[in-house]
């Protein structure tokens, strides 16, 4: 098997790009351009009942709407009566149909052909990438399209205190160069239970001291290059392992965290954001974490919960009083604001992401501004860097959206159709329904 950090060297080595086509082929290569400059030119208005447009500011729906797609991307949203639909556009009218932001995962494992990437070479694998392992459009991402998951944050497992840097990724699109949203899409960091079975086993001082280890010379090497680029200092040398430090404090990506309880996401807060002035968030978010909200708020890190989304009594370790703790409830009531959910798929299938947030509003979430719904679209979209081009129905944004029959945090609400990047890549009744 080759390892995942040569595959961008060899597929450099021979020419070929990702996609599989010689660079040099001119003829392909005008081909694809033509295509694309056609799609790009491709005007589609879009009627429906009603828009949830789940925007971070205004209005958050639009009823008898009218939403101008030109090529991949939204040119105007609003209502029918006020959109003049342009000469030659194509007009899809959904009905009483409603439309709404195509929903995002950032935790998924499924972008690949083989489910967790967990290249457990040492303790700290910042130099490692998924990108080398994504296949586009998988068998595993079909089921997700169709429960309307049209962005997911493909990362590494939990195998070591750094797992690699993953891939934010769309679905439904076979092309790689199309699909990427951004690489790296983040720093997969793991503490707690899992990277403790790594090599001769760590305890949590162990995990504590390697990963501030690497952090410190991440620091470092950002200052350093940060120095030569303004004329400051010499130009260092090129290190690997540490070239994600220069994305991550420039706001490029972000690390997201597989932590879980009470002390390990306390240590996530106070390591990562406060100590070393890092963009992280929480993944789980679990158990008893909720009660670290007031300092996850202070600090900026949100929560984005999953796959456990609920805490059961276990006495003595965690007392509830015989009550079920919905994370969600817990996270909200003590002052977190930004609030998402994952899958960690596979383990929760990818296609029960609304699931997730039903449960968060089932046990106790507030929803009376749709905080549920967001926490699938704009809450995620925002938290990882992404809000400019995906999250919500606006002009300018990316045109994936998602045909329903009700709120979709409703179990009980149908798919009917999902496009990506302005192209119709689901129909139920032509694909078959997710459940």
């Amino acid at each position: 098997m080759i390892p995942s950090l040569l595959i961008p060297l060899a597929v450099l080595a021979i020419g070929a790009s990702p996609t599989g086509r010689s660079v040099g082929d001119s003829q392909v290569d005008q081909e694809v351009s033509q295509q694309v400059r056609k799609r790009d030119e491709t005007v589609t208005v879009i009627l429906a009942e009603k828009a949830i447009t789940c925007s971070e500011h205004g209005a958050q729906s639009i009823d008898n709407v009218a939403m101008v797609i030109k090529g991949r991307r939204i040119a105007r949203i609003g209502k029918a009566a006020d959109i003049e639909i342009p000469e030659g556009a194509t007009v899809i009218d959904y009905g009483d149909r409603w439309i709404v932001p195509g929903f995002i995962d950032l935790h998924s494992h499924v972008g690949g052909s083989r489910g967790d990437i967990n290249d457990m070479v040492y303790q700290l694998n910042s130099e490692l990438r998924v990108a080398p392992a994504v296949i586009c459009n998988n068998d595993g991402l079909q089921r997700p399209l169709a429960a309307g998951v049209t962005t997911i944050l493909f990362i590494p497992g939990s195998g070591t205190n750094i797992g690699g840097q993953g891939v934010m990724m769309k679905l439904g699109l076979e092309e790689y160069e199309e699909a990427v949203v951004r690489d790296p899409g983040s720093l997969k960091i793991a503490q707690g239970d899992n990277p403790t079975r790594w090599g001769y086993g760590m305890s949590r001082i162990l995990m504590n001291w390697g990963l501030r280890y690497r952090l410190r010379r991440g620091q470092a090497y950002s200052k350093a290059w940060d120095a030569y680029e303004a004329g400051n200092g010499p130009k260092p040398q090129r290190e690997l392992t540490l070239d994600i430090f220069r994305d991550l404090y420039a706001g490029r990506t972000q690390i997201s965290t597989h932590t879980q309880y009470y002390q390990l996401v306390l240590m996530t807060i106070t390591m990562l954001a406060r100590d070393f002035e890092l963009p992280a968030y929480i993944d789980h978010g679990s158990f008893d974490s909720y009660r670290t909200a007031p300092i996850a708020e202070k600090y900026g890190v949100a929560a984005i919960l999953g796959p456990r989304e609920i805490m059961v009594p276990r006495p003595p370790r965690f007392d509830t009083d015989g009550r079920i703790i919905g994370s969600a409830w817990g996270f909200q009531e003590n002052g977190n604001v930004q609030i998402g959910f994952n899958t960690d798929a596979p383990v929760v299938p990818q296609e029960e992401l609304t699931m997730q947030a039903a449960m968060g509003v089932r046990y106790g979430m507030r929803n009376d501004i749709g905080q549920g719904l967001r926490g699938v679209t704009i809450v995620p979209a925002t938290v990882s860097g992404i809000a400019h081009r995906v999250g919500s129905l606006e002009a300018g944004k990316d045109a994936d959206f998602v045909v329903v029959d009700g709120d979709p945090i409703d179990p009980r609400t149908s798919f009917d159709a999902t496009w990506v990047n302005g192209r119709h890549v689901y129909e139920a009744s032509r694909d078959g329904r997710a459940w």
